[in-house]
């Protein structure tokens, strides 16, 4: 009993006097490091996270941001747990501006803790904020801009039937790049929708109201809808023979919401064009 009282006195000894090594943490299932950058040595994704079409606001001045939309990442890294001299917020954000100045890329906007990098690659504009914590984790947004590809499509027939209901159809698939006028030619199935609708009744008029959601001045968004509303109806004139005497424009900005304007689906919501029966 003494001889093994003694062994197993002798194993508890070596257990607990061998170094131990914290578990080496993998990248969270179904992460993977986007093409544009590798971790930084001896980290693992903690987070990523992926969307078709999204909307983000980057720092570009203090205090303000601009909207960039189109295919969002987001992705968090955190150091192993046994890195010893983990590396600071500086270092990290170096490494970042190096990478995208290798690629062609430029600092929009830097203070201590977040970084706004913006990147034409391959015919296409890329928006990347990066946040750094002394405890040696970061993360990124980046932002591929591009239009956003339409799942619901603009109809004629649901346009009578929404104006015969309620007196107004809201319209989205017309696209306007952010604070501009200027329809985009993404657009082309939506307005000849409307035009469709007019054709199919001569007596038919309408007025065309602009919406915006709640960023910017209230005078800046009333301006840009009404400028939104004219170049509609100016699109239906020229381009499909609409008489301009069935049209009107009228800018409404932000005073009509039809969703909260907290979130950004409330948002794109807001931001519309409607059919109002004269």
């Amino acid at each position: 009993m003494k001889k093994l009282t003694a062994i197993t006195g002798t194993l508890l000894v070596i257990l607990f006097s061998a170094p131990l090594h914290a578990v080496v943490q993998k990248d969270t299932t179904g992460c993977k490091d986007h093409p544009l950058f590798t971790k930084m040595p001896d980290y693992w994704i903690r987070s990523c996270d992926q969307k078709q079409f999204d909307s983000y606001g980057f720092l570009t001045a203090k205090g303000q941001k601009t909207q960039v939309e189109g295919q969002l990442w987001k992705y968090s890294y955190y150091p192993q747990a046994d890195l010893k001299s983990k590396p600071s917020e500086l270092q990290i954000q170096r490494n970042f501006e190096n990478a995208i100045e290798k690629q062609g890329g430029t600092v929009v906007f830097k203070d201590r803790t977040k970084e706004t990098f913006k990147l034409v690659k391959d015919g296409m504009e890329i928006w990347i904020e990066l946040a750094t914590e002394f405890t040696g984790k970061y993360g990124f947004v980046i932002v591929q801009k591009q239009g956003m590809v339409q799942d619901i499509v603009a109809n004629a027939d649901v346009f009578m039937s929404d104006i015969r209901t309620t007196g107004h159809a809201a319209v989205y698939g017309i696209y306007f790049d952010t604070g501009k006028s200027v329809i985009k030619p993404e657009s082309g199935q939506a307005v000849a929708e409307i035009a469709k609708l007019l054709k199919s009744d001569p007596g038919l008029k309408i007025h065309v109201v602009g919406h915006t959601d709640n960023v910017g001045t209230t005078d800046s968004n009333i301006n840009l809808s009404q400028a939104r509303a004219e170049a509609v109806t100016q699109s239906l004139v020229k381009d499909h023979g609409i008489a301009q005497s069935r049209l009107r424009a009228f800018g409404c900005g932000q005073f009509a919401p039809v969703k909260s304007n907290d979130t950004e689906e409330g948002r794109a919501k807001n931001r519309r064009d409607e059919l109002v029966k004269q």
